[in-house]
């Protein structure tokens, strides 16, 4: 799709201008939704709708669609500082701390992401359903993608089932992670022995995990993954499942934090307070999260949850980039999310490997 190009929102309208496509046509009505429909992409469903509802109105040169109604946010808004990654008419991308689930699991009061989305969207005027597009371990860092209107949500969970949208994720792991494995695609089911927990089960459903790159450190790998598939903790039973498990991840057999200094080879460097706090927590060499969507040279933050509710003994798993098709223009774009310090510091305990 070609998509819709730039356009302006008045008030619950978006207005743009399709050119000769349509001042030019014989029937501009037939145009406009072969347009809509062909090089925009509109979902057909929505069109409908809007065509039924007088929501599609060409006026001179300029085409107005109501794509942005009113609508109550469906939570309740918790007041917390909120890291905005990207924002416009169609979507917001966040980051999510440590110790924060996206959204509630009906067991609790806890604040969660989308509690606090929803006061974000308040204080700049409200009627916007909170509505996330995927999420994210309760523990695991990174950036969520949050679609504002119906428009965005529908073509958003099109692209999602269609895994054209990518997130690539930062893991530190147990072990030196050999080079030659670089896809692990083994199907994922729920372990009866653990209600929590997930195995790679040979009844399970499909799921496969790719390697993009990794570093290996004296006491560890970092590795850059990408995933397939979605299943539920996909990344820590992949990796436990092949005797390397994600660092301060208990569920699935990882070592604690704090055992990453003591693996290290004698004569190790040391790490102070001060040498991974230094410039914002971020590395000297080239920091990881450094490329697209114009964060990376925005400062490293804590680790822990909000009010710092959380210790460093969480899996070492960040997401490090999403890439993804903006709903209307179709553009292709690339948000980075630094990496947090707790990460960072962990990085640097498990120290460089020796050179050969």
């Amino acid at each position: 799709m070609a998509g819709g190009g730039s356009w302006t929102r008045r008030g619950e309208w978006l207005e743009v201008m399709p050119g000769r496509v349509i001042t030019a046509a014989g029937e501009p009505e037939a145009a406009i939704d072969k347009w809509l429909l062909a090089t925009v992409g509109m979902p057909v469903k929505l069109h409908e709708r809007l065509r039924r509802e007088g929501g599609i109105q060409w006026k001179g040169d300029r085409l107005r669609l109501a794509l942005f109604p009113y609508r109550e946010a469906g939570i309740e808004p918790a007041w917390q500082e909120l890291e905005v990654l990207f924002e416009d008419d169609f979507c917001l991308v966040v980051h999510k701390p440590a110790g924060m689930a996206v959204h509630p699991d009906g067991s609790g009061t806890e604040v969660t992401l989308d509690h606090v989305v929803a006061a974000h969207y308040a204080v700049s005027g409200g009627g916007i359903a909170v509505r996330h597009i995927h999420r994210l371990d309760k523990d695991t860092t990174g950036p969520v993608l949050y679609a504002k209107n119906e428009y965005a949500q529908l073509t958003l969970d099109e692209d999602m089932r269609a895994k054209a949208v990518s997130r690539l994720y930062a893991a530190i792991v147990e072990g030196v992670v050999p080079p030659e494995l670089k896809v692990i695609d083994a199907p994922i089911g729920r372990d009866r022995h653990h209600a929590a927990r997930r195995r790679v089960s040979p009844g399970g459903q499909a799921a496969v995990t790719r390697i993009m790159d990794r570093e290996v450190l004296r006491s560890g790998t970092v590795l850059k993954v990408q995933l397939e598939t979605g299943r539920t903790h996909q990344i820590r039973v992949h990796l436990s499942h092949l005797g390397h498990p994600l660092y301060g991840d208990a569920l699935y057999g990882g070592p604690p934090w704090s055992a990453a200094g003591q693996r290290s080879h004698s004569g190790g460097p040391t790490v102070s307070e001060s040498a991974w706090s230094t410039g914002g927590g971020r590395l000297d060499r080239e920091s990881p999260g450094s490329t697209g969507g114009g964060t990376g040279d925005s400062p490293a933050r804590p680790g822990t949850g909000p009010a710092g509710s959380r210790g460093p003994d969480r899996q070492a798993l960040h997401g490090e980039l999403l890439a993804f098709s903006h709903p209307w223009t179709r553009e292709q774009l690339e948000i980075a999310d630094p990496w947090p310090v707790d990460m960072l510091r962990l990085r640097m305990q498990l120290g460089e490997a020796p050179q050969a």
